[in-house]
Protein backbone atom coordinates (compact mmCIF):
# COMPACT_ATOMS: atom_id res chain seq x y z
CA UNK A 1 0.00 0.00 0.00
CA UNK A 2 1.28 3.45 -0.94
CA UNK A 3 0.06 6.79 0.38
CA UNK A 4 0.87 10.17 -1.10
CA UNK A 5 0.97 13.66 0.37
CA UNK A 6 1.60 16.59 -1.93
CA UNK A 7 4.56 18.80 -1.05
CA UNK A 8 5.33 22.37 -2.13
CA UNK A 9 7.44 22.51 -5.27
CA UNK A 10 11.15 23.39 -4.97
CA UNK A 11 10.56 26.84 -6.44
CA UNK A 12 7.71 27.53 -4.01
CA UNK A 13 9.94 26.72 -1.05
CA UNK A 14 12.88 28.65 -2.48
CA UNK A 15 10.66 31.70 -2.97
CA UNK A 16 9.28 31.42 0.57
CA UNK A 17 12.78 31.03 2.08
CA UNK A 18 14.89 32.94 -0.39
CA UNK A 19 18.49 34.04 -0.65
CA UNK A 20 19.19 37.73 -1.02
CA UNK A 21 21.87 39.03 -3.39
CA UNK A 22 24.54 39.24 -0.68
CA UNK A 23 23.88 35.66 0.45
CA UNK A 24 24.01 34.36 -3.13
CA UNK A 25 27.36 36.07 -3.63
CA UNK A 26 28.65 34.60 -0.35
CA UNK A 27 27.78 31.04 -1.39
CA UNK A 28 29.34 31.54 -4.82
CA UNK A 29 32.50 32.94 -3.23
CA UNK A 30 32.83 30.04 -0.76
CA UNK A 31 32.37 27.52 -3.57
CA UNK A 32 35.13 29.23 -5.52
CA UNK A 33 37.40 29.25 -2.48
CA UNK A 34 36.90 25.50 -2.03
CA UNK A 35 37.55 24.94 -5.74
CA UNK A 36 40.78 26.95 -5.50
CA UNK A 37 41.94 24.88 -2.54
CA UNK A 38 41.24 21.69 -4.50
CA UNK A 39 43.04 23.08 -7.56
CA UNK A 40 46.04 24.16 -5.50
CA UNK A 41 45.80 27.87 -6.31
CA UNK A 42 44.84 28.42 -2.66
CA UNK A 43 47.33 26.72 -0.32
CA UNK A 44 45.01 26.52 2.67
CA UNK A 45 43.68 23.23 4.05
CA UNK A 46 39.99 22.42 3.84
CA UNK A 47 38.27 21.26 7.04
CA UNK A 48 34.73 19.87 6.97
CA UNK A 49 33.78 19.99 10.65
CA UNK A 50 30.54 19.49 12.54
CA UNK A 51 27.88 17.08 13.77
CA UNK A 52 27.44 13.70 12.13
CA UNK A 53 23.84 14.82 11.69
CA UNK A 54 21.84 17.84 12.79
CA UNK A 55 18.71 17.36 14.89
CA UNK A 56 18.32 20.40 17.14
CA UNK A 57 18.24 23.97 15.81
CA UNK A 58 19.55 25.61 18.99
CA UNK A 59 22.63 23.39 19.24
CA UNK A 60 23.36 23.80 15.52
CA UNK A 61 23.35 27.58 15.85
CA UNK A 62 25.48 27.48 19.00
CA UNK A 63 27.99 25.23 17.24
CA UNK A 64 27.98 27.55 14.21
CA UNK A 65 28.78 30.59 16.37
CA UNK A 66 31.74 28.80 17.92
CA UNK A 67 32.96 27.51 14.58
CA UNK A 68 32.69 30.97 13.03
CA UNK A 69 34.91 32.44 15.73
CA UNK A 70 37.48 29.65 15.35
CA UNK A 71 37.37 29.92 11.55
CA UNK A 72 38.30 33.59 11.73
CA UNK A 73 41.19 32.77 14.05
CA UNK A 74 42.74 30.14 11.74
CA UNK A 75 41.75 31.53 8.34
CA UNK A 76 45.38 32.06 7.27
CA UNK A 77 45.85 28.28 7.01
CA UNK A 78 42.42 26.64 7.02
CA UNK A 79 38.99 27.05 5.49
CA UNK A 80 36.38 25.66 7.90
CA UNK A 81 33.08 24.37 6.49
CA UNK A 82 30.30 23.24 8.85
CA UNK A 83 28.72 19.82 8.45
CA UNK A 84 24.95 20.28 8.30
CA UNK A 85 23.92 16.77 7.32
CA UNK A 86 20.12 16.73 7.22
CA UNK A 87 19.75 13.32 5.50
CA UNK A 88 21.21 10.08 6.83
CA UNK A 89 21.55 6.79 4.95
CA UNK A 90 20.56 3.78 7.02
CA UNK A 91 22.08 0.32 6.69
CA UNK A 92 18.74 -1.24 7.63
CA UNK A 93 16.36 1.03 9.57
CA UNK A 94 16.61 4.09 11.77
CA UNK A 95 16.07 7.85 11.97
CA UNK A 96 16.61 9.24 8.46
CA UNK A 97 17.52 12.75 9.48
CA UNK A 98 16.16 16.17 10.37
CA UNK A 99 14.74 16.69 6.89
CA UNK A 100 12.49 13.63 7.13
CA UNK A 101 11.56 13.58 10.82
CA UNK A 102 12.25 16.99 12.37
CA UNK A 103 10.07 16.29 15.43
CA UNK A 104 12.05 13.10 16.20
CA UNK A 105 8.85 11.16 16.84
CA UNK A 106 8.29 9.12 13.66
CA UNK A 107 5.68 11.61 12.46
CA UNK A 108 7.75 12.06 9.27
CA UNK A 109 6.58 15.62 8.66
CA UNK A 110 8.71 16.12 5.55
CA UNK A 111 7.14 19.44 4.60
CA UNK A 112 8.04 20.83 8.03
CA UNK A 113 11.51 19.32 7.72
CA UNK A 114 12.07 20.99 4.36
CA UNK A 115 11.00 24.38 5.70
CA UNK A 116 13.00 24.13 8.92
CA UNK A 117 16.10 22.87 7.14
CA UNK A 118 15.99 25.59 4.53
CA UNK A 119 15.42 28.29 7.14
CA UNK A 120 18.23 26.96 9.33
CA UNK A 121 20.69 26.89 6.44
CA UNK A 122 19.73 30.46 5.57
CA UNK A 123 20.47 31.49 9.17
CA UNK A 124 23.93 29.92 8.96
CA UNK A 125 24.64 31.63 5.65
CA UNK A 126 23.58 34.94 7.20
CA UNK A 127 26.18 34.24 9.90
CA UNK A 128 28.68 33.59 7.08
CA UNK A 129 29.21 29.99 8.06
CA UNK A 130 29.59 27.90 4.88
CA UNK A 131 27.76 24.58 4.94
CA UNK A 132 28.44 21.01 3.85
CA UNK A 133 25.92 18.24 3.20
CA UNK A 134 25.68 14.69 1.93
CA UNK A 135 23.10 14.51 -0.85
CA UNK A 136 21.05 11.37 -0.47
CA UNK A 137 17.76 11.97 -2.33
CA UNK A 138 17.82 13.71 -5.73
CA UNK A 139 14.40 15.24 -5.10
CA UNK A 140 15.38 16.79 -1.76
CA UNK A 141 18.52 18.11 -3.46
CA UNK A 142 16.29 20.24 -5.71
CA UNK A 143 14.99 22.06 -2.61
CA UNK A 144 18.33 22.80 -0.93
CA UNK A 145 21.17 22.70 -3.46
CA UNK A 146 21.47 26.50 -3.67
CA UNK A 147 22.42 26.74 0.03
CA UNK A 148 25.36 24.30 0.19
CA UNK A 149 29.02 25.18 -0.38
CA UNK A 150 30.44 21.63 -0.38
CA UNK A 151 28.56 18.46 -1.26
CA UNK A 152 29.27 14.80 -0.73
CA UNK A 153 28.11 11.50 -2.20
CA UNK A 154 28.40 8.97 0.59
CA UNK A 155 29.95 5.53 0.84
CA UNK A 156 26.64 3.74 0.28
CA UNK A 157 25.78 5.68 -2.89
CA UNK A 158 29.15 6.37 -4.56
CA UNK A 159 28.51 3.59 -7.08
CA UNK A 160 24.95 4.74 -7.84
CA UNK A 161 24.32 6.04 -11.35
CA UNK A 162 21.50 8.18 -9.99
CA UNK A 163 23.84 9.98 -7.60
CA UNK A 164 26.57 10.40 -10.21
CA UNK A 165 24.03 12.02 -12.52
CA UNK A 166 22.83 14.28 -9.72
CA UNK A 167 26.40 15.32 -8.86
CA UNK A 168 27.04 16.22 -12.50
CA UNK A 169 24.40 18.95 -12.23
CA UNK A 170 25.44 20.44 -8.90
CA UNK A 171 27.15 23.83 -8.82
CA UNK A 172 29.41 23.20 -5.82
CA UNK A 173 32.46 20.93 -5.49
CA UNK A 174 31.28 17.38 -4.77
CA UNK A 175 33.23 14.62 -3.04
CA UNK A 176 32.81 10.88 -3.54
CA UNK A 177 33.68 8.58 -0.64
CA UNK A 178 35.16 5.12 -1.01
CA UNK A 179 32.53 2.45 -0.35
CA UNK A 180 31.97 0.81 3.03
CA UNK A 181 34.04 -2.20 1.94
CA UNK A 182 36.96 0.07 1.05
CA UNK A 183 36.46 0.17 -2.73
CA UNK A 184 38.23 3.32 -3.96
CA UNK A 185 37.58 2.59 -7.65
CA UNK A 186 33.82 3.06 -7.22
CA UNK A 187 34.37 6.59 -5.92
CA UNK A 188 36.88 7.36 -8.68
CA UNK A 189 34.44 6.12 -11.28
CA UNK A 190 31.85 8.41 -9.67
CA UNK A 191 34.20 11.39 -10.08
CA UNK A 192 34.79 10.48 -13.73
CA UNK A 193 31.11 9.99 -14.47
CA UNK A 194 29.95 13.17 -12.74
CA UNK A 195 32.49 15.25 -14.68
CA UNK A 196 30.53 14.55 -17.86
CA UNK A 197 27.13 15.64 -19.18
CA UNK A 198 24.12 13.49 -18.36
CA UNK A 199 20.49 13.27 -19.45
CA UNK A 200 17.98 11.57 -17.19
CA UNK A 201 14.45 11.76 -15.80
CA UNK A 202 13.97 13.90 -12.72
CA UNK A 203 11.90 16.83 -11.48
CA UNK A 204 12.18 20.49 -12.41
CA UNK A 205 11.88 23.46 -10.04
CA UNK A 206 8.11 23.38 -10.43
CA UNK A 207 8.05 19.81 -9.16
CA UNK A 208 7.07 18.33 -12.52
CA UNK A 209 8.62 15.22 -14.03
CA UNK A 210 11.12 16.42 -16.61
CA UNK A 211 14.05 15.43 -18.74
CA UNK A 212 17.14 16.77 -16.98
CA UNK A 213 20.30 17.72 -18.89
CA UNK A 214 23.47 18.45 -16.89
CA UNK A 215 26.82 19.92 -17.94
CA UNK A 216 29.19 18.02 -15.66
CA UNK A 217 31.00 18.88 -12.44
CA UNK A 218 34.71 19.60 -12.86
CA UNK A 219 35.42 19.72 -9.13
CA UNK A 220 34.69 16.16 -8.12
CA UNK A 221 37.21 14.73 -5.67
CA UNK A 222 37.91 11.68 -3.54
CA UNK A 223 37.39 11.13 0.19
CA UNK A 224 39.13 8.23 1.91
CA UNK A 225 37.00 7.13 4.86
CA UNK A 226 38.37 3.68 5.64
CA UNK A 227 36.28 0.53 5.67
CA UNK A 228 34.85 -2.05 8.03
CA UNK A 229 38.09 -4.00 7.65
CA UNK A 230 40.89 -1.42 7.57
CA UNK A 231 41.87 2.22 7.68
CA UNK A 232 43.21 4.12 4.65
CA UNK A 233 44.69 7.36 5.97
CA UNK A 234 48.28 6.07 6.15
CA UNK A 235 50.88 7.22 3.56
CA UNK A 236 50.77 3.91 1.69
CA UNK A 237 46.99 3.95 1.29
CA UNK A 238 47.01 7.59 0.22
CA UNK A 239 49.78 6.90 -2.32
CA UNK A 240 47.80 3.94 -3.65
CA UNK A 241 44.70 6.11 -4.10
CA UNK A 242 46.70 8.85 -5.83
CA UNK A 243 48.10 6.30 -8.27
CA UNK A 244 44.56 5.20 -9.12
CA UNK A 245 43.56 8.82 -9.73
CA UNK A 246 46.64 9.33 -11.90
CA UNK A 247 45.88 6.19 -13.92
CA UNK A 248 42.62 7.75 -15.14
CA UNK A 249 44.07 11.26 -15.54
CA UNK A 250 42.16 12.79 -12.64
CA UNK A 251 43.68 15.59 -10.55
CA UNK A 252 45.77 14.30 -7.66
CA UNK A 253 43.63 15.59 -4.82
CA UNK A 254 41.74 13.96 -1.98
CA UNK A 255 40.41 14.49 1.51
CA UNK A 256 40.66 12.22 4.54
CA UNK A 257 37.64 11.41 6.69
CA UNK A 258 38.90 11.08 10.26
CA UNK A 259 35.74 9.25 11.33
CA UNK A 260 33.96 6.10 10.11
CA UNK A 261 36.34 3.27 9.14
CA UNK A 262 39.42 5.39 9.72
CA UNK A 263 38.58 5.81 13.40
CA UNK A 264 36.95 2.37 13.68
CA UNK A 265 33.85 4.35 14.70
CA UNK A 266 35.50 5.30 17.98
CA UNK A 267 35.18 9.07 18.19
CA UNK A 268 38.24 9.49 20.40
CA UNK A 269 40.44 7.97 17.66
CA UNK A 270 39.57 10.79 15.27
CA UNK A 271 42.25 12.85 17.01
CA UNK A 272 44.93 10.31 16.11
CA UNK A 273 43.82 10.22 12.47
CA UNK A 274 43.63 14.02 12.28
CA UNK A 275 47.12 14.51 13.72
CA UNK A 276 48.57 11.90 11.35
CA UNK A 277 47.01 13.54 8.30
CA UNK A 278 48.08 17.07 9.27
CA UNK A 279 51.61 15.78 9.84
CA UNK A 280 51.62 14.16 6.38
CA UNK A 281 50.52 17.44 4.81
CA UNK A 282 53.18 19.40 6.68
CA UNK A 283 55.80 16.85 5.63
CA UNK A 284 55.01 17.55 1.99
CA UNK A 285 51.97 15.59 0.80
CA UNK A 286 50.10 18.49 -0.75
CA UNK A 287 47.74 16.18 -2.65
CA UNK A 288 45.83 15.83 0.62
CA UNK A 289 43.64 18.92 0.47
CA UNK A 290 41.80 18.55 3.74
CA UNK A 291 40.07 16.53 6.43
CA UNK A 292 36.60 15.71 7.72
CA UNK A 293 35.84 15.64 11.46
CA UNK A 294 32.63 14.56 13.18
CA UNK A 295 32.24 16.97 16.07
CA UNK A 296 29.44 18.29 18.28
CA UNK A 297 29.25 20.44 21.38
CA UNK A 298 29.24 17.33 23.56
CA UNK A 299 31.00 14.01 22.98
CA UNK A 300 29.66 10.62 21.97
CA UNK A 301 26.19 9.75 20.74
CA UNK A 302 22.81 8.73 22.11
CA UNK A 303 19.84 6.61 21.11
CA UNK A 304 16.64 8.26 20.00
CA UNK A 305 14.01 6.78 22.32
CA UNK A 306 11.93 9.87 23.00
CA UNK A 307 12.55 13.61 22.70
CA UNK A 308 12.20 14.28 26.44
CA UNK A 309 15.11 12.01 27.34
CA UNK A 310 17.60 13.50 24.86
CA UNK A 311 20.76 15.18 26.09
CA UNK A 312 21.57 18.56 24.61
CA UNK A 313 23.98 18.66 21.64
CA UNK A 314 24.86 14.96 21.62
CA UNK A 315 24.75 13.18 18.26
CA UNK A 316 21.82 10.90 17.38
CA UNK A 317 23.91 9.05 14.80
CA UNK A 318 27.68 8.48 14.81
CA UNK A 319 29.63 9.44 17.95
CA UNK A 320 31.34 12.83 17.77
CA UNK A 321 34.23 14.65 19.39
CA UNK A 322 33.25 17.38 21.83
CA UNK A 323 33.84 21.04 21.05
CA UNK A 324 36.82 21.45 23.38
CA UNK A 325 38.70 18.58 21.72
CA UNK A 326 37.80 19.86 18.26
CA UNK A 327 38.98 23.37 19.06
CA UNK A 328 42.24 22.14 20.56
CA UNK A 329 42.94 19.89 17.56
CA UNK A 330 42.39 22.66 15.04
CA UNK A 331 44.50 25.11 17.03
CA UNK A 332 47.25 22.48 17.30
CA UNK A 333 47.14 22.00 13.54
CA UNK A 334 47.15 25.75 12.94
CA UNK A 335 50.34 26.25 14.97
CA UNK A 336 51.98 23.23 13.34
CA UNK A 337 51.21 24.50 9.83
CA UNK A 338 52.17 28.09 10.67
CA UNK A 339 55.47 26.90 12.10
CA UNK A 340 56.18 24.89 8.96
CA UNK A 341 55.36 27.88 6.75
CA UNK A 342 57.72 30.01 8.82
CA UNK A 343 60.52 27.46 8.35
CA UNK A 344 59.81 27.29 4.59
CA UNK A 345 59.89 31.06 4.26
CA UNK A 346 63.20 31.26 6.10
CA UNK A 347 64.63 28.51 3.89
CA UNK A 348 63.47 30.31 0.75
CA UNK A 349 64.99 33.54 2.04
CA UNK A 350 68.36 31.82 2.53
CA UNK A 351 68.20 30.27 -0.93
CA UNK A 352 67.08 33.44 -2.74
CA UNK A 353 69.22 35.94 -0.82
CA UNK A 354 72.06 34.17 1.01
CA UNK A 355 73.90 37.47 1.60
CA UNK A 356 71.13 38.51 4.01
CA UNK A 357 72.49 36.01 6.52
CA UNK A 358 75.56 38.15 6.99
CA UNK A 359 73.85 41.51 7.32
CA UNK A 360 74.50 43.34 10.55
CA UNK A 361 71.56 44.02 12.83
Amino acid sequence: MIQYKTLPSPIELKNAYSLNAKQKAYIENTRQEISHILDGSDSRILMIVGPCSIHDIDSVKEYAHRLKSLANEVSDCFMLIMRTYFEKPRTILGWKGFLYDPDLDNSHNVEKGLKLTRNLLLDLIQMEVPTAAEFLEPISCAYLDDLISWGCIGARTAASQTHRQMASGLSMPVAFKNTTDGNVEAAIHGILSSAHCHSYMGINQNGLVAMVHTHGNSHGHLVLRGSDQKTNYDPESISHALKKLNNVNLPLRLLIDCSHGNSKRLHEQQSQVFQSVISQIVEGNRSVKGVLLESHLNAGNQQLINVQSLKYAVSLTDPCLDWSTTENLIRWAFHKVKNELSIENKSNLLIDSPHLVFQKT
